[in-house]
Parts: C-alpha cells; sequence; structure tokens
C-alpha cells in the first residue's frame, strides 16, 4: 500500500512553517484592515512565499544564526492588538477603551470575543515565535528588521492616535475650544400640558440600512413609523459618541463622552459617578417633576449604566439583574442578556404602572436584537422571519425594526401613547458585521426620529451629530431652550447653524485631540481641583472672532 510521504526537509527545517504561517498571518492583518475579501489571505500568503523563495529567505546559504531578540516584537504584538480590536468592532476607538477599563467591563456579553481575543493571542505568539526564528537565521533581516520596528511604531493607528493626543496636550493650541461652546440648558419656558417621554435605543441600527437597494426590507418597519413623524437624516458620529454610553450620553446631554482618563482622582479604582459636572435630560425633566425609569437588557453595571442613570435624576433603572427574576422563563437570555421581546413585555407592564400615577413619566430603553457581530433576533421573529443562520445581521436588524413597529402598534391602541413624545434613535453607528462592506459604499447617519401629538410629518435633511439630539428632544417636548441650544447641541427644529454645519466633523474630531477643559467640565468633582484665585465669570460664547467665517459676525 502506498503511503503519503511529506518532503523530509520540510520537517527537518523550520523554515517554511515558519515562513508559510508568517504569510498567513499577513494576509489575514490585511483582509481585516482593508476592503478585500477574507479569503484573500490566502493568495497574499502565497505571494509572500513566492517572494521569500526568490529572496532565499531564511536559506541555508544566508544563515548566519546568532541569538537575539528582534527589536519588533513589542511593536508586532501591538500590531496583533490592533488587528484584534478591528476585526471584532470595525474602527478603533481609543476613548471607548480608555472608558470601558475605568467604567467597569465586569457582566459583558461578549462571550464571542474572550474566545476571539484567546485565539488573537495564541496567534500572536506564535507569529513571534517564527518571526524571532527569522531574525536569527537570516543576517538581511538583521539589518533591516530596525528600521521595520519604526516602520510598525510609526504606522501603528493605536500609537499614532496616543501621540496625537498628547502632542495636542503639549503643543496645545487651544484647548477649551469646545467647552467656549457649552451651553448650559436653560429652560425660558415649559408647555401647559407636558409631554410624557417614550426614548427607545435601538442598539447599533443606523438609518444606513434604510437603503433597500443594499439591505433590502430589512429598516422597512422602521421606515414605515417613519411616515408618522418626523425623520431626520444625516445625524454623523463625531468621536467619543461611538459605543453605547457614548451615544446615549450625546444625545441625552449634549457633549461627547471624554474618558476621565488622569483626572480620576483613583486611577486603579472603577468609577463613582459618570460625567457628574453637568446637567443632562434626566436632570431636567427630574426638575420638572418627571417620574423617569430605565430599562435595559444588558446588565447596568456594564460601563457605568446604573452609575449615569442613577446620578443624573432616575428614580428607577433596571438592568439584566433585576428583570431576570420576573421573566416566566429565565433561560430565554442571550449573551447580554434579555432578548428585545422580553424587554418589551417588561416595558408594556412599567408603562402601565407609570401612566396609572398622576404626572408626567419618561422611559428609556436599551435594545439589543442589533447588536454586533450578528445580532440576537428574538424567538418571535424566528416564527415570521424562518430560521436565523447566526451570521446575518440583516435578520437582526428585521427582527428588532419589527418587535419596536409591534411595541408602539400594542401601546397605542390600549391608549398608553396619549399625549407622549416617542424618540426612536441609534445609540451610535454599528460596529464591524456581515453587511460591514455595504454599509461603507455611502456615508452612514444614526437613527432619529420623533412620533407623538403635534410632531409634524417631515423628512429633515441636515448634517447633524448626537450631540443635537438633546435639544430637539427637549424643544419637540414643548421646552422652549435659551438659543435653542443645550451643551454642544443645537435643536433641529430650528435653522440656527449646529457644530457639525458650521466646522464638519473632521474639524470636530481635530479640535476634540487638543480638548482640556470640556473633558474637566464632564468630571468636575471626581478629579482634584487645582487651587487658583477666583476670576470674575467670564461671558459665555458660541465662536471666537478667529473662528468666524469671512465676513459673517459670530452667532449668539
Amino acid at each position: 500500500m502506498s503511503r503519503l510521504h511529506l518532503p523530509s526537509h520540510l520537517l527537518r527545517h523550520p523554515r517554511w512553517w515558519a515562513l508559510g504561517y508568517l504569510g498567513l498571518c499577513l494576509g489575514h492583518a490585511l483582509s481585516v484592515l482593508l476592503p478585500i475579501p477574507w479569503l484573500s489571505a490566502l493568495p497574499i500568503a502565497g505571494l509572500w512565499l513566492g517572494l521569500a523563495a526568490w529572496l532565499g529567505w531564511g536559506a541555508p546559504r544566508h544563515a548566519r544564526y546568532r541569538r537575539v531578540w528582534p527589536w519588533s516584537l513589542l511593536p508586532l504584538a501591538l500590531w496583533w492588538l490592533y488587528v484584534y480590536l478591528s476585526d471584532g468592532f470595525g474602527s478603533v476607538d481609543l476613548g471607548a477603551l480608555f472608558f470601558h477599563l475605568q467604567a467597569g467591563i465586569t457582566d459583558h456579553g461578549g462571550a464571542g470575543r474572550i474566545t476571539a481575543a484567546f485565539l488573537y493571542t495564541l496567534a500572536a505568539a506564535l507569529s513571534l515565535v517564527a518571526f524571532t526564528w527569522l531574525i536569527r537565521t537570516d543576517k538581511r533581516w538583521r539589518l533591516l528588521e530596525k528600521v521595520l520596528m519604526l516602520a510598525l511604531v510609526a504606522g501603528n493607528p493605536l500609537l499614532f492616535g496616543l501621540g496625537q493626543r498628547g502632542a495636542a496636550i503639549v503643543v496645545e493650541e487651544d484647548g477649551a475650544w469646545l467647552d467656549r461652546r457649552y451651553q448650559a440648558p436653560q429652560i425660558e419656558a415649559r408647555p401647559a400640558s407636558p409631554p410624557n417621554l417614550l426614548l427607545i435605543y435601538l442598539e447599533s441600527i443606523e438609518r444606513t440600512y434604510a437603503d433597500r437597494e443594499r439591505f433590502g426590507d430589512a429598516y422597512a418597519d422602521l421606515d414605515h413609523l417613519g411616515e408618522q413623524g418626523s425623520v431626520f437624516e444625516g445625524v454623523r458620529q463625531i468621536d467619543n459618541t461611538g459605543w453605547t454610553m457614548a451615544g446615549m450620553i450625546a444625545s441625552q446631554c449634549g457633549v461627547p463622552l471624554m474618558p476621565a482618563g488622569l483626572l480620576h482622582d483613583r486611577q486603579f479604582e472603577p468609577l463613582e459617578a459618570v460625567v457628574p459636572g453637568i446637567d443632562c435630560l434626566g436632570d431636567l425633566l427630574g426638575e420638572e417633576g418627571y417620574r423617569l425609569s430605565y430599562l435595559g437588557g444588558a446588565s447596568k453595571t456594564f460601563a457605568g449604566k446604573g452609575l449615569f442613570y442613577h446620578g443624573h435624576g432616575f428614580e428607577r433603572v433596571l438592568g439584566r439583574e433585576e428583570l431576570v427574576p420576573r421573566m416566566a422563563d429565565p433561560d430565554y437570555l442571550n449573551d447580554w442578556g434579555l432578548y428585545d421581546d422580553t424587554l418589551f413585555d417588561v416595558a408594556v407592564e412599567e408603562i402601565l404602572a407609570l401612566n396609572a400615577e398622576p404626572g408626567p413619566w419618561g422611559l428609556v430603553m436599551l435594545t439589543l436584537g442589533g447588536h454586533a457581530p450578528h445580532g440576537h433576533p428574538a424567538r418571535r421573529c424566528l416564527e415570521r422571519q424562518g430560521e436565523f443562520d447566526g451570521v446575518d445581521i440583516l435578520y437582526s436588524v428585521e427582527c428588532t425594526a419589527w418587535l419596536t413597529r409591534d411595541l408602539l402598534e400594542r401601546l397605542e391602541a390600549q391608549g398608553l401613547l396619549d399625549n407622549t413624545l416617542v424618540m426612536l434613535a441609534s445609540d451610535h453607528l454599528t460596529m464591524r458585521v456581515s453587511a460591514w462592506d455595504q454599509l461603507n459604499l455611502s456615508d452612514r447617519d444614526n437613527t432619529f426620529m420623533l412620533l407623538g401629538p403635534g410632531i409634524d410629518e417631515a423628512r429633515v435633511v441636515r448634517e447633524a451629530s448626537m450631540l443635537d439630539l438633546y435639544p430637539t428632544l427637549l424643544e419637540a417636548m414643548g421646552f422652549e431652550l435659551a438659543q435653542h441650544r443645550a451643551g454642544l447641541g443645537v435643536s433641529l427644529l430650528t435653522p440656527t447653524l449646529n457644530l457639525v454645519e458650521r466646522h464638519g466633523v473632521e474639524e470636530i474630531n481635530r479640535r476634540l485631540t487638543q480638548e482640556r477643559a470640556l473633558q474637566q467640565r464632564l468630571w468636575e468633582g471626581l478629579a482634584p481641583q487645582p487651587e487658583t484665585e477666583p476670576t470674575a465669570p467670564q461671558e459665555q460664547i458660541t465662536e471666537v472672532p478667529q473662528d468666524k467665517p469671512a465676513g459673517e459676525m459670530p452667532p449668539l
């Protein structure tokens, strides 16, 4: 019987094993970082091996073995970290990383990401072993390796982002550019009959999904709801608003979530409060007599959600820990917590209880169905949409969109939306999902729509950001704000130009890297305050003369 034999030199010499593995690692990294299919890793590895054979990398005739440690090991490890974060989240947000480390990452639902982290760590360790062998074996690589190390350091976006932030602080052009534009919310007039508020954050379900040519009917039920109210197109994502807590704070406080960083007194302990230095939606509505509740399917301890809502006027803050005991089937959970159908059933009960008592109420909810990378479609959708393949995010988007429409129709039928303003919004743009390449074929924007009594059926198309949702929501409820502003946001119900219209997303992001004063404002109370002599209060301004367009006076 014939037997299959591998060439004996392949087993005796590690050259092709090491070079082949390095080629696969390079191919995988490029397939993650570039808009190319993941199967491209194989031809890229083949090209790498062809180049290695042509140049004789690691071949005995070039071998001058020296027991040295490569300079590039740490830079290569940091590149692995960047590829892992890009593979899992699409775009790497240093602000999100720093905030979650301080606010808390326990009780998260990313079990799949833990497995991926383990596999990435193993793959990285093997690549470092293979690279060390190559450096020790081939003197030409030893000569080039220091140049390679510098290129790896200079080209890593993680290190570039940290360096850019550090350089902006050292060479500070204007560390208070955003803070000067911050307007503490001031209510100048109130509605005679304050409406109730139902605010539903649709996890990662951005308005980009509304394009039926690319995404079919995934967003159709939300489109149907939008026909009954005002839909806002062009709500962009600026830096420090691109994860759940950042999106909620941007839309309820009018500020980007700049992490506490070194402003936190006790660096190795969890935060005790989240943005305690500013007034947010809950603070204002609480002062107006609203009874406020928060419902979320995930744990309220993750990323400081409970701290934020408890610290900003909410009386009831219910997450997975509080809601699971109320479930008929406590095992019906996903990695993060409650499925959206269960959460919406709880919401009906909560609204019934709120509606039974006198006075206006507000309920804020956060779904889980659209969470990257694949979503968590509820059991009810299996009966309607068929089996879920475990990968297709459009299935999950369609599921949550339908459940949301069904919830509002149920509430309407029971008369629970009388004198109630409904706000539907994505918390942020989605991270890497199965439709990632299609999503990035155009400019992306967040979902934002308002429904209810007094809301015109309209489609508002203008450049904006999540910061503008805060004053827009308050004015849609009938509260008149000074200059139609709250935080850094401007009401989209008025013609007043907002930050994005005036300066553009790129300029705002650039200013964020330099900003220190706004960061200190957000975390006032957690930060050690420098002793300074009292000064006369300065007038709050929106623009300084050097910022204004030529021939135009600064706005109020």
